[in-house]
């Protein structure tokens, strides 16, 4: 199967190292970051869910629950908390799936044959409150992922589904954003955008972060 922007994301039950997860009821109201690993005790994913673990305040202030995978049973998933909670200074405070039958990760098509038969590759989706996939990054298994980047993407989708903006290029919350191009009434772009706006050039029209 695979998976595109703006599909449902599929709900699945699954073991874990919290018990049994239903996804879709897990997430509630929620935003969700499902990420996967490659296997138990591997050295990037050590660090990868210990500084997931260390964002915990960042990912509630987003209203977002994290939710990590690993093709290992959940008893090994036990052991190898211990070890991430000891090596990397933290207390993993989020469920990792059991995914020992690959159910999950054929759903989410994180197993790529020509890159590995039997584990998944570094896949990460950003799930929305509607249950929508937003955003699908897949790294390959040797490179840890940079978790600026999904926090400053999951800012960027909340701000753009509330307003008729987009975000530039190494945008960062805060800085100026970009009006779309649809909305060329002038007394309407007044009632949005009543900090003013700049244009570049007609299609480029810059204005201050509406929400800050």
């Amino acid at each position: 199967m695979t998976l595109r922007l703006g599909d449902i994301a599929p709900d699945f039950e699954q073991d874990s190292s919290v018990g049994k997860i239903k996804f879709h009821e897990f997430l509630g109201d929620s935003w969700g970051v499902l990420f996967s690993h490659p296997a138990d005790y591997t050295p990037v994913c050590t660090t990868e869910l210990g500084l997931t673990a260390k964002l915990k305040g960042e990912f509630e202030k987003r209203n977002v629950k994290a939710i990590a995978l690993s093709v290992d049973d959940a008893e090994s998933h036990k052991g190898w908390i211990n070890d991430i909670n000891e090596t990397q200074h933290t207390t993993v405070n989020f469920p990792i799936l059991a995914d020992s039958d690959r159910k999950v990760s054929q759903l989410y098509d994180m197993i790529h044959p020509n890159a590995s038969e039997t584990v998944t590759v570094r896949s990460l989706f950003v799930i929305d409150p509607k249950k929508k996939v937003r955003l699908i990054i897949t790294y390959p298994a040797s490179t840890g992922r940079n978790f600026d980047e999904i926090l400053r993407v999951i800012d960027s989708l909340q701000l753009t589904d509330n307003y008729s903006v987009a975000t530039p290029g190494n945008w960062k919350d805060g800085e100026d954003v970009v009006i779309v191009p649809s909305i060329k009434d002038e007394a309407v772009l007044k009632e949005k955008f009543p900090k003013g706006y700049k244009v570049v050039r007609p299609y480029l029209r810059l204005t201050p972060q509406p929400n800050k």
